[in-house]
C-alpha cells in the first residue's frame, strides 16, 4: 500500500485493505489433508501433530513440508512418509540444510552442548512456558544448535509473564556458558538480539513497563518489505529511562535464568554430556531425562541428609 499512488487509493477505488494472516491449527489441518493427498504417508501419522508443529506456517510453507517431507522419504528408499521424514522437513523449512561437513572442536562442541541443555532447561523450569519440542546439536543453515518449543494451542494474545519467560528462556544459553565455563562466546548473538527485541517491545509498545506505564514509545513503520520500528521524539530523560527499563528487564531476566540453572546443575550436566553422544534429544526423551535426574537430585540429598545425622550424633555421643 506504501507505494501505490495516493490518487489510487481515494474513495472507490483502492480504499479497502485485506490482511491475510497465517492460518490457525484448524486451517492448518485442512491444508495438510488436502497436500497429504498427493504423498503416501505412513498410518503412523497424526497430522494433527503436524498442525500443531507448524505453528506460524502459512500455506505455501505447509506444502513445501509435505514435498520436503516427500523429497527426503524418496531418498532413503521408503514407500511412505514417516514422523522423522516430517521432523526432518520441518527442520529444513525453519534452520535450513544440515551443514554435515562442517567441523566443529570437542570444545566448541561440549560448549554448545551447555548452551543448548541451559535453554532447554530454563524453558522447563519456567511456568506457563511452551513445552520442549526437540534440542539439537546438529550445525544447520546458520545455526549451529537450537532448542525448538512448540505451543500447545495457537495465542492470540501474549501476557507479560509469558514474554518474560521467552527472555529468560533466552537467556539459559548465555547463564549456562558463564556458569560452567566462565566465559561468553558468540553462540548467543541470536538469542541476545531475540531478547533485546522482545524486551524493547514490552516496554515501548505495549506498555509493559512498571516504571514508564501504559503508554507507547516506538511505533511500527513498515512497508510492503517488513515491519520496522521507529522510535517516537522523547526528551533525553525519557529517553534514557526507556533504555533503563529496557536493561533492567534483561538484567532481570538473566539473573532468573542462571538462578535456575545454578539449581539445576546436575541436570545440566547430564543433559549435556547426553547432547554430546546423540547429539539430538527430542521432547519426549528430554522429560525421561528430567525424571532420572530429579531421581538422582532426591537420593543425593537423601545421602547427605543421613550423613549430616550420623555426624551430628557421632558429636552429641
Amino acid at each position: 500500500p506504501d507505494i501505490l499512488d495516493p490518487a489510487l487509493k481515494r474513495s472507490g477505488r483502492f480504499d479497502r485493505q485485506i490482511t491475510i494472516l497465517p492460518p490457525d491449527i484448524k486451517g492448518r489441518r485442512k491444508i495438510l489433508d488436502v497436500h497429504c493427498r498427493k504423498v503416501k504417508i505412513s498410518p503412523d501419522i497424526d497430522l494433527e501433530d503436524i498442525a500443531v508443529m507448524t505453528s506460524g506456517f502459512t500455506g505455501a510453507e505447509i506444502a513445501s513440508l509435505v514435498n520436503e517431507a516427500a523429497l527426503l522419504a524418496a531418498r532413503h528408499g521408503k514407500k511412505e512418509i514417516d514422523q522423522s521424514d516430517f521432523d526432518q522437513a520441518h527442520d529444513r523449512i525453519l534452520l535450513g540444510v544440515e551443514r554435515k561437513g562442517m567441523v566443529i572442536t570437542e570444545r566448541d562442541k561440549r560448549i554448545l552442548a551447555f548452551h543448548e541443555a541451559g535453554h532447554a532447561i530454563v524453558a522447563k523450569m519456567l511456568p506457563d512456558s511452551d513445552p520442549v519440542h526437540k534440542i539439537t546439536i546438529i550445525p544447520r543453515g546458520r545455526a549451529l544448535g537450537q532448542t525448538q518449543q512448540l505451543p500447545i494451542n495457537d495465542r492470540q494474545a501474549y501476557s507479560k509473564q509469558y514474554l518474560k519467560n521467552r527472555i529468560t528462556t533466552l537467556m539459559g544459553g548465555r547463564a549456562a556458558e558463564e556458569l560452567v565455563f566462565g566465559i561468553k562466546t558468540t553462540g548467543g548473538q541470536s538469542d541476545i538480539q531475540q531478547a533485546t527485541d522482545l524486551a524493547t517491545s514490552m516496554v515501548c509498545k505495549w506498555g509493559m513497563s512498571e516504571g514508564l506505564g501504559p503508554q507507547v514509545y516506538v511505533v511500527d513503520d513498515g512497508d510492503f518489505l517488513g515491519p520496522s520500528n521507529r522510535r517516537l521524539a522523547m526528551s533525553t530523560r525519557t529517553e534514557n529511562q526507556v533504555d533503563k527499563e529496557i536493561g533492567n528487564l534483561l538484567d532481570e531476566c538473566y539473573a532468573e535464568a542462571a538462578a535456575i540453572l545454578s539449581n539445576e546443575r546436575l541436570f545440566l550436566s547430564v543433559l549435556a554430556d547426553i547432547l554430546m553422544q546423540v547429539e539430538t534429544v527430542d521432547g519426549e526423551e528430554f522429560d525421561i531425562i528430567y525424571s532420572c535426574s530429579v531421581k538422582k537430585k532426591y537420593e543425593f540429598q537423601m545421602e547427605n541428609d543421613t550423613d549430616d545425622i550420623c555426624e551430628t550424633g557421632a558429636v552429641e555421643n
